[in-house]
């Protein structure tokens, strides 16, 4: 992704496009690459945010998903974002509807695919077999519906992180804290328009987590996508894309 990275103070984040804010929220070993493909066509009808999360910057205490929630919050408050859609993968999901729960008034839609909350398989507690480069690309093929998405340069990415000792310890952190932060009880509370888009061979959070978010958050809708893994909006990007324009256009706040 050869976008250029702006800055806010202590903030890094893409924008590109006009239109009604859309912000992603990328997961645990995510990058602006896995929304590549989203931005791409988005742009033309949405101004698409994608705030970088300091998933390796955080102190201790803060290295949570509640910290960062408030990360997130901070980085909307300062870009001045008083009504805008949220979008969210995995951990990225799991942060949105934190985020959400508490801004109930700032958030016109909700989109939530491979999102942890509810329950996931503990990837980040797996991850980290320092020095195995062999386990660290089957783990990644796990992700996917397709091993083939799973290239050598994103095998290359996530090798390097779980070969740096701190960074390790910060993904092994969020890991715990997000499988901890149960948020079952709470979902019915979430009063805003979502988005369920899941593939029906994810792995990570497989399909009985999609079905129980249906259950749980009263104005949702459930989109499956076959042949697909944790990370639609990368193996699939164009259905994905289809289901998530049609979402967006019936529920435009302008």
């Amino acid at each position: 992704m050869e976008q250029e990275i702006k800055y806010l103070g202590k903030f890094k984040y893409l924008e590109e496009g006009e239109g009604e804010p859309l912000i992603l929220l990328h997961g645990l070993f995510g990058a602006l690459s896995n929304f590549r493909d989203l931005v791409e066509h988005f742009k033309k009808t949405h101004r698409v945010i994608i705030p970088l999360l300091p998933l390796y910057e955080l102190s201790m205490l803060e290295t949570s998903v509640n910290g960062l929630a408030k990360y997130v919050q901070k980085f909307i408050d300062a870009r001045g974002l008083t009504r805008f859609h949220l979008l969210g993968n995995s951990l990225g999901g799991h942060i949105s509807l934190v985020y959400t729960l508490k801004n109930l008034e700032k958030v016109a839609s909700l989109t939530l695919t491979g999102s942890s909350g509810l329950f996931e398989n503990g990837m980040g507690e797996t991850y980290p077999k320092r020095g195995d480069y062999e386990y660290i690309r089957k783990k990644t093929e796990l992700t996917f519906y397709d091993p083939k998405i799973a290239t050598k340069d994103l095998v290359d990415e996530i090798f390097s992180i779980v070969n740096n000792r701190l960074k390790a310890l910060m993904i092994i952190t969020l890991a715990r804290s997000a499988i901890k932060h149960n948020l079952g009880s709470e979902l019915k509370d979430i009063n805003v328009p979502t988005c369920l888009i899941w593939g029906r061979n994810d792995t990570i959070t497989p399909p009985m987590v999609a079905e129980e978010f249906k259950q749980l958050i009263p104005q949702s809708e459930l989109h499956w996508i076959d042949k697909c893994g944790h990370a639609p909006m990368m193996e699939v990007p164009e259905e994905f894309n289809e289901i998530l324009q049609g979402f967006l256009a019936r529920n435009r706040f302008a």
